[in-house]
């Protein structure tokens, strides 16, 4: 029914471009706005059991509404695919979070974001491997990210250790592995379905890592609890949900690219709330990172023709 509805539909109008361009703004502004809900959130939360229980409640949250539909259409999940949700889940959630925040122990948020934005570069190297056809533009559009992340962090990344830095790339290598593989393997069919088991079974290998690590949860302040309800609506159900959609439509560039565009999002809400200052190389890095994500979805549109 959604191909009738595409070859009906303007261009500029089609259902697939206005979803994956929704989805798009979601992630953006949803895991670019967690920079600020975690700073406020650590505040009662030990980190690594921050990230275990949004992500676990969150799981919880989207079962329970995927399970109203999967039994209104007799629509549930086979042995095989829970199991493939579980592993996609425990590279995404589980180790990727996990090692990112064990890395950031010894590693600054500048330093770190850098890290992070290798991402592209591994999925796109994955896919290459895996025998997807990259073409030249899509490594020029993985370059430019690259060289805006670095032009934005210039002058703010302190000192990082060697074993933490290691620790983030890993994390990083992670993410895209599991990107990867949740484009390959066969989840479940509902869009909601999925994700919920995959952050939900990532979520509780967190949770257990973190409690047999001895974190506890000693105070609990009002603003640290509401930020904690944001990372796990939005930056957690509504963010995935978006992220698993683009997995599924896109290509593992366009998907990715939200590492690129976050620290603007971040940088943007801390000059708004904080009153951190905006450089000329704020603005040269924003363009040139806007630059590579258009260069992605114009590639991504040409794959799809």
């Amino acid at each position: 029914m959604s191909e009738t509805r595409i070859s009906e539909s303007p261009p500029m109008l089609r259902p697939r471009s206005a979803r994956i361009v929704l989805a798009l703004a979601v992630v953006y502004f949803a895991w670019g706005s967690a920079y600020l809900a975690l700073h406020v959130a650590l505040e009662s939360f030990p980190p690594l059991l921050l990230s275990g229980l949004r992500n676990l409640l969150a799981g919880i949250g989207l079962f329970v509404f995927a399970a109203r539909s999967a039994h209104r259409l007799s629509a549930w999940p086979t042995p095989a695919e829970v199991r493939n949700a579980g592993i996609v889940g425990a590279m995404l959630v589980g180790l990727s979070s996990g090692l990112l925040v064990s890395g950031m122990r010894s590693v600054s948020t500048g330093a770190a974001a850098i890290i992070i934005a290798t991402v592209p570069l591994f999925a796109t190297m994955i896919s290459a491997v895996a025998g997807y056809r990259v073409a030249r533009g899509e490594w020029v559009a993985v370059g430019l990210g690259l060289a805006g992340i670095v032009v934005l962090n210039y002058g703010h990344a302190s000192a990082a250790s060697v074993s933490g830095s290691i620790v983030i790339v890993v994390a990083a290598l992670c993410w895209a592995a599991g990107a990867h593989l949740a484009s390959r393997l066969v989840l479940p069919a509902d869009l909601f379905m999925s994700t919920a088991l995959q952050i939900g079974l990532g979520g509780a290998i967190s949770t257990c890592v973190a409690w047999l690590g001895g974190e506890r949860i000693t105070h609990v302040e009002l603003l640290p609890i509401v930020a904690f309800i944001y990372l796990t609506v939005v930056a957690t159900m509504a963010a995935y949900v978006a992220y698993a959609f683009l997995i599924r439509h896109t290509s593992p560039i366009v998907a990715s690219s939200c590492m690129y565009v976050n620290p603007i999002v971040a940088v943007s809400l801390g000059a708004l709330m904080l009153g951190e200052p905006v450089t000329i190389g704020t603005v040269a890095a924003t363009v040139a990172i806007l630059a590579s994500v258009a260069l992605s979805f114009w590639f991504d549109r040409r794959r799809v023709g």
